[in-house]
């Protein structure tokens, strides 16, 4: 969506961020009549935090690994914190970030541990260790996954790579009409013609930001690597994520390359991206991790 992100209460006159409150309403006076005094930017994540420590307390008093009383407050908590998350913050595209990483696998886990006729002491510990380090962004290396939850590795990617993707193509369309619009005016102001007024013209204002020069010439490549890593992802997917864990973290790591390409238009790390896709290629993803 796009929102002006400058806002002014009619009431009192305070201003404040709709980027850190995710809300029109006050923060001095509450009232709900505001007003944005900025141009629009593209936004599509939320001020929302992830706290699992009230669950930390509730599973280590349990003498079962999954109490049954809290797992569904677990998921519903996960779920929510992924819902609102998104990777368009203020008109610049983010990291595909560390803490939303572990609650996408986290939220796998506890759906894939449910379904073990056995799980071992190694599969509990590793369901811990993610509960422990969520909400910092902390999970275990890939060598450490086990191999009876290595498809919630998988699915966290998929899941994962597949929102930042949406986001990303998102942002690499309102670059282009942006780059567009910025050509018109260009063309324009040459002729003495149509000269526009920026704060009259709000829609015709760009919606996202970049660093570095020619922004324009990133939009092609990124677009063509995006959808070589969803052909990847697709693959991922297709065997519910039972791959190599370090297949999948390969697929995470392309996407947040790609993501630094698209910011600052550095052709490292459009190499790094592509090397990371044909790192996983269709022949490697095989559920047997041969």
């Amino acid at each position: 969506m796009k929102v002006r992100g400058e806002r002014e209460c009619q009431s009192c006159g305070a201003r404040w961020s709709y980027y850190e409150t995710g809300s029109v309403a006050c923060p001095s006076c509450g009232d709900l009549r505001s007003v944005g005094v900025d141009a629009r930017t593209a936004h599509t994540d939320a001020p929302v935090s992830l706290d699992l420590a009230a669950h930390r307390e509730r599973f280590g008093d349990s003498p079962d690994t999954l109490p049954r009383s809290g797992v569904d407050d677990l998921q519903s908590d996960l779920r929510e914190y992924c819902r609102k998350r998104g990777f368009i913050d203020g008109g610049r595209l983010a990291p595909l970030d560390a803490t939303y990483l572990a609650a996408r696998e986290l939220l796998e886990a506890v759906d894939c541990f449910e379904r073990l006729r056995d799980p071992t002491d190694a599969d509990r510990e590793y369901l811990l260790a993610l509960l422990t380090g969520a909400d910092n962004g902390d999970r275990p290396p890939a060598d450490e996954v086990p191999t009876a939850l290595r498809e919630a590795r998988g699915m966290a990617a998929v899941r994962a790579v597949e929102a930042f993707r949406s986001d990303a193509l998102d942002f690499l369309d309102e670059l282009e009409a942006g780059v567009e619009r910025s050509g018109v005016e260009s063309n324009d102001a040459e002729t003495g013609d149509n000269e526009i007024d920026d704060t009259e013209n709000d829609e015709d204002a760009p919606t996202v930001t970049v660093d570095g020069e020619h922004p324009e010439a990133r939009i092609g490549p990124a677009r063509d690597a995006f959808e070589r890593l969803r052909d990847r992802v697709t693959r991922v997917d297709a065997l519910g994520g039972d791959v190599p864990p370090a297949a999948a973290d390969a697929l995470v790591e392309a996407a947040d390359a790609l993501g630094a390409y698209v910011r600052t238009g550095d052709e490292t790390d459009l190499r790094t991206a592509d090397d990371l896709i044909d790192a996983a290629s269709v022949d490697d993803l095989d559920p047997a991790g041969r």
